[in-house]
This record gives structure tokens, C-alpha cells and sequence, in this order.
């Protein structure tokens, strides 16, 4: 696992569209936000169902601009993501 992120390094969500169920939500995937917040480590609920759920990684609350997102300034929208995730911008 990558070094940690620290709170206000700007990351991409990634863009890929991995098979099965993926709690990236579409709407951030390519999408340039802001870390506000570390919250520790978890195991990532898409792998938690498998027979190999891997080891816990680092979850953070990312802040997405609205005009980012949508085009429509005055608003942000923060979301936890796990490091995998995740690309520094």
C-alpha cells in the first residue's frame, strides 16, 4: 500500500469502471477533489464480500467541488473514499 494521503492533497477519483459492484460512484469518477478528512483504515466493501478480502486501507472524505462535477458553482459535495480509489493529481 502507497504512503498515506495527508488532508488537503487534491486527488482524482479514478476513472476506470471495474466489474462488479464498486463503491466509487460515477458521478466523481475523473473528477479532481480535495482530501478534508482521514478516517484510519478499513477493509474496502468491495472486497470485504470475496473470499479474499485483503487488508484494511486508508479511507478519506473528499471534498468535490459542484462546478467540478456538474458545472453549477456555489456548492461541494464530500464523500468517503478508500485509497485504492484514489490517483495524487
Amino acid at each position: 500500500m502507497p504512503e498515506r494521503l495527508e488532508v488537503g492533497q487534491r486527488v482524482r477519483a479514478r476513472a476506470d469502471d471495474p466489474r462488479g459492484h464498486c463503491r466509487l460512484p460515477r458521478y466523481v469518477r475523473g473528477h479532481v477533489g480535495t482530501i478534508v478528512a482521514d478516517y484510519g483504515a478499513s477493509v474496502v466493501p468491495d472486497r470485504a464480500v470475496t473470499d479474499a478480502p485483503g487488508e484494511p486501507e486508508p479511507v478519506y472524505a473528499v471534498r468535490f467541488d459542484a462546478h467540478e462535477l456538474w458545472g453549477v458553482s456555489g456548492h461541494t459535495v464530500t464523500i468517503e473514499l478508500w485509497q485504492s480509489y484514489l490517483e495524487l493529481r
